[in-house]
């Protein structure tokens, strides 16, 4: 707002320039104070809305590529405080247009006084020429008294009369005469009271101007602040949609490598289970044929021995063949039973298998099918997270073979490791998101809490965590139940 050097012998011009320089705002009905409040709740409640979301996104966007993830959090937040900045603008507009009408309030009122002012001062100016009429006219009698002093009195026209007729003339203008100076004192006692009536007035109206103008002056600066507010407002308002439009043709422009990242982290997780279940597969071959290559050893064994007892003949190799079954069927037995006491130890939690893959057991994200909440896909998160800044120490959930150990885009540098038999399942865990350097190698055996690796940041995220994976059989599962 303008020239706000003001109201100092033209208040009335200053107002009403303040309300052409705006308007355009002027013209807008003002939103009526519940309006605001509704809108400024409602707004409030959306930036309360947004941040709750934020957490939720942030566990989402963990695995996504560190530009993505800024773009849709910076949206988060410009989303989140864009409805507070159109509420406070509306309320700085408000404002701006409430100064503005108490200016063309404070406007017409001033003009009203000066006017009544200039009124009033008119008027004394006229009464005071009243009253100086009066008094020369009071003058102007007593001095013809003083010149008339030595004259007859009334008594001498009583008794100098030579008629009756000039004694009723000379009595009737000495009577007008007396009655003419009581009605011009009377007149100059009503005018001088007339005059201090109207400068008492003169003098309350200019007090009534000085205040006003106080009061404009005021008004002015409380405008010129609402104004700078609202422009305030206004420009953040529109810097936070040209950003809002900005991230979103960011995002949208990433959608392709978005989508292309999570089909290829759909197919890396399929390849893990594929991977792990031809692993087994092969490993119960493996099983199968030495187990058979065993019996087939046994068998053969057996019938060397039976050859060689026929060969000695006679009850001692009888006896002998006796001894040995009955050992054979002892043997069989407690090895059955041993066998069977073992398998049946299975029924124990599955919680005492595993431990912390991390010194910190602080899950930032669960395993779960989760909706991608920037582009409407639903996707599996095939692990939990664990905050692990750079450089933290990485335990082995349990004891067993590294059968992977290597980086790529998606999960960064990772190491496998198979744990064997756990009630009859095979159980293998992962660990993503590793340094490249200090990882365990393939091959390696590791025992149940020794350090295989450190946390590096390395893959597609937002920043560095462990990303931890459970495989029973070969598909993946929530790794928190395993978990002490």
């Amino acid at each position: 707002m303008k020239g706000t050097r003001i109201l100092r012998g033209g208040a009335a011009g200053v107002l009403a320039a303040v309300l052409a320089l705006s308007a355009v705002v002027a013209t807008t009905p003002a939103a009526t104070a519940d309006d605001l409040d509704d809108q400024r709740a409602a707004a409030e409640r959306q930036a309360r809305q947004k941040a709750a979301e934020r957490e939720q996104l942030e566990s989402t966007l963990a695995e996504t590529n560190a530009d993505l993830s800024q773009a849709v959090l910076d949206l988060n937040t410009v989303e989140g405080r864009l409805p507070v900045a159109q509420a406070e603008l509306a309320e700085a507009e408000a404002a701006h247009e409430e100064a503005e009408r108490q200016a063309a309030i404070l406007a017409q009122r001033l003009e009203d006084a000066e006017v009544e002012e200039s009124t009033v001062a008119a008027q004394i100016e006229d009464g005071a020429g009243k009253v100086d009429a009066a008094r020369a006219e009071i003058a102007q009698m007593a001095r013809e008294a003083a010149r008339g002093s030595g004259e007859v009195s009334a008594l001498g026209l009583v008794t100098g009369a030579q008629s009756t007729e000039e004694f009723l003339a000379n009595y009737a203008v000495t009577a007008s005469a007396a009655r003419s100076q009581a009605r011009t004192l009377t007149e100059l006692q009503d005018a001088e009271a007339v005059a201090r009536n109207q400068e008492a007035r003169l003098a309350a109206i200019r007090e009534t101007i000085n205040q006003l103008k106080e009061e404009a002056d005021a008004n002015v600066v409380a405008a010129q602040q609402a104004e700078d507010q609202a422009a305030a407002r206004k420009a953040e308002v529109e810097r936070l949609i040209a950003e809002q439009q900005q991230l979103k043709a960011t995002i949208e422009d990433q959608r392709d490598e978005a989508l292309a990242d999570i089909e290829e982290n759909e197919k890396d997780q399929q390849a893990v289970e594929a991977e792990i279940k031809d692993l087994i597969a092969k490993q119960k071959t493996r099983d199968a044929e030495i187990a058979a290559e065993r019996a087939r050893r046994e068998a053969a064994e057996r019938a060397r021995r039976e050859a060689a007892q026929q060969q000695s003949g006679g009850n001692s190799g009888g006896n002998s063949g006796g001894n040995s079954g009955s050992s054979g069927g002892n043997s069989g037995g407690n090895s059955g039973g041993s066998s069977g006491g073992g398998s049946g130890g299975g029924s124990s939690s599955s919680r005492t298998f595993l431990s912390w893959p991390t010194a910190n057991h602080t899950v930032i994200s669960n395993y779960g099918m989760r909706l991608s909440p920037t582009y409407g896909v639903w996707m599996l998160h095939a692990g939990a997270d664990f905050r692990a800044g750079l450089g933290a120490p990485i335990y082995a959930a349990a004891s067993g073979e590294v059968d992977a150990s290597y980086c790529a885009a998606g999960p960064g540098c990772n190491i496998r490791i198979n744990h064997g038999p756990y009630q009859g399942k095979n159980i293998r865990t992962r660990y993503l998101h590793l340094a490249s350097s200090g990882r365990a190698s393939v091959g390696e055996w590791v025992n149940k809490g020794d350090i295989i690796g450190y946390s590096g940041g390395t893959g597609r995220i937002t920043g560095p965590h462990l990303h931890f994976e459970v495989y029973v059989n070969g598909s993946s599962t929530n790794p928190v139940p395993w978990l002490p």
